[in-house]
Parts: structure tokens; C-alpha cells; sequence
């Protein structure tokens, strides 16, 4: 299971982040979830062999901070996730723009949840057959 050891906010989001450095935490990567009403972003950082994840919860119309100027190598994994979500990463050392990962002609943020679109389980007979 997942231990998140802070909650950040907005406000105060580059300044922990920025004071990790310092103090010897390495910056290992980013994920993001689509919570429903908002994203869910950890922060993961490595501190003498163990990993520490800090949270943020960005609500859906908000923007995301780059921590690319503190953190160089964020600027990947922040291109990912505008290209994946659609969360706009302001700041960003090198932005492509959200085009890192997706072609012009692919889906726009595929990795968002779509209101009402659900998966139904589909059992199979002995035979292979859809039921």
C-alpha cells in the first residue's frame, strides 16, 4: 500500500518541494489519477533508500505548478501528464505543448475518466463464447 507522508497544497506546493532538495530527498517521478472530481498528483521522492510520496489534490479547473525549474528531470513525466489528462503544467523548463507522447489525430486526454462511460464484465462459456 501506498504511504503518503504530506498533503501539499497549491500555495505551498514548490516551497516543500524546493526544501526536499537540500535536505538530500531525490526526485524519482510523478503519477497522476483521475479522482473524479479532481486529480490526485503524487510526488515521489527517494530519501536514503526509501521512497516518500507526498499528494497533491488539484482540483479540475486548476493549473499545475512545474516543478521542472527545482527538479530538472520532472519535465518528462510533467509532459506526460499534460498530454495524458489535459492538466495545463505552467512553467514547464521545455513544454512540448502537450504533443510529448500523442500524435496529432490521437484521443485528447485519454487517460481521463469519461462521465458515464463504464466497462461491463463479460463472461465467457467453456467454449470462448461471449455470454
Amino acid at each position: 500500500m501506498l504511504k503518503v507522508n504530506e498533503e501539499l497544497e497549491l500555495s505551498n506546493l514548490l516551497e516543500k518541494i524546493a526544501s526536499l532538495m537540500p535536505r538530500g530527498y531525490r526526485f524519482v517521478t510523478m503519477t497522476a489519477v483521475d479522482a473524479g472530481t479532481h486529480f490526485d498528483i503524487y510526488y515521489h521522492f527517494d530519501y536514503h533508500f526509501e521512497l516518500n510520496t507526498f499528494l497533491l489534490k488539484l482540483p479540475k479547473e486548476k493549473s499545475l505548478p512545474s516543478i521542472s525549474g527545482i527538479c530538472f528531470a520532472a519535465l518528462l513525466v510533467e509532459n506526460e501528464i499534460q498530454d495524458l489528462f489535459g492538466i495545463t503544467v505552467t512553467d514547464l523548463v521545455i513544454d512540448y505543448n502537450k504533443s510529448f507522447l500523442l500524435a496529432q489525430d490521437a484521443p485528447v486526454k485519454p487517460f481521463c475518466k469519461v462521465p458515464g462511460v463504464g466497462v461491463d464484465v463479460m463472461e465467457k462459456s467453456a467454449e470462448g463464447e461471449k455470454k
